[in-house]
């Protein structure tokens, strides 16, 4: 593997949009990925077949998916939170999903109901399903660098957790600063930590910039060998533990300071760019992308 090139991640559609107020319909979401699947973009997160009880802005899941344009070399995973979700998220064609838990107990409760333990128990059908049908299993690992509950989360259960769901059969595991709170020398400690005991290859980082530490942390991984990074385009998410917060870090910024460092993405920056001013319009608010802003400015 070129060890010059970082495969970005792009989690707007489904990560950024499921924390937005705004509710957009099917047409614009297809819009969206369609848009997203021309800028060289090698993954991009479609959306969620979780209860739309739970999350209602991804409740147009199958619509969405079978709307979208799918371009050869592009892979669209779609999250799926148990085994009922996966079965309609193959039923409308999907190739490729991910399940999610955390590396907090008191998260885990707060946000599935289960412990951590548990909430690994539920997806178990999915990863020996989907290893049985060839599909591809991702996992996220939220609250690595701190939880709006317990706080501190300690390191040795972000290792635990994150080599739990590589032995399951994850073939990637993302791991998540949710709340935005972790800075570059914390966030380099977990990610070695954790590439003590999953091979770096098979991990990815996700960082929110509720603190504005998110390009920062990026830096200090890729130094340590990570070269698989989470974004969304325009920054979309919100964080819905810090009021006024940015959700995750703009897909924009970051292919900016990666081509910047002699990285290689294969994502043209003037067609992303264009891309999340046009979804910070449908979503009648500023983009939250530094690049975009800069680039697009009066």
């Amino acid at each position: 593997m070129n060890d010059n090139h970082v495969r970005i991640v792009e989690v707007g559609p489904r990560d950024g949009l499921q924390n937005e107020k705004a509710m957009l319909p099917a047409d614009v979401k297809i819009a969206l990925i369609d848009r997203l699947s021309s800028t060289g973009l090698a993954t991009i997160e479609a959306t969620s077949f979780v209860s739309p009880k739970w999350v209602p802005q991804l409740a147009d899941a199958a619509e969405v998916f079978q709307g979208i344009r799918k371009v050869p070399g592009v892979s669209y995973p779609v999250l799926v939170p148990n085994e009922q979700g996966y079965r309609r998220a193959r039923e409308v064609g999907a190739t490729e999903v991910a399940v999610f838990t955390a590396a907090s107990e008191a998260f885990n409760r707060k946000n599935i109901n289960a412990g951590i333990d548990e909430s690994i128990e539920r997806f178990r059908p999915v990863l020996e399903l989907a290893r049985a049908e060839g599909v591809k299993v991702r996992g996220y690992v939220s609250t690595v660098l701190g939880c709006p509950y317990q706080g501190e989360v300690p390191v040795a259960d972000v290792v635990r957790v994150a080599a739990r769901l590589h032995q399951l059969g994850c073939h990637e595991i993302s791991l998540g600063d949710t709340i935005g709170v972790g800075t570059p020398a914390k966030a380099r400690a977990m990610l070695k930590a954790v590439a003590a005991e999953v091979p770096m290859a098979a991990l990815a980082v996700h960082f929110h910039d509720t603190y504005g530490q998110a390009l920062a942390n990026i830096l200090s991984c890729l130094e340590e060998g990570v070269r698989v990074v989470d974004s969304a385009v325009s920054g979309t998410g919100g964080c819905p533990y810090a009021k006024g917060a940015t959700g995750n870090v703009a897909s924009e910024d970051v292919v900016y300071m990666l081509h910047g460092m002699g990285m290689e993405t294969g994502v043209n920056l003037d067609l992303l760019v264009a891309a999340g001013a046009w979804l910070a319009a449908q979503l009648h608010k500023e983009t939250a992308s530094r690049v975009t802003r800069a680039r697009t400015a009066a």
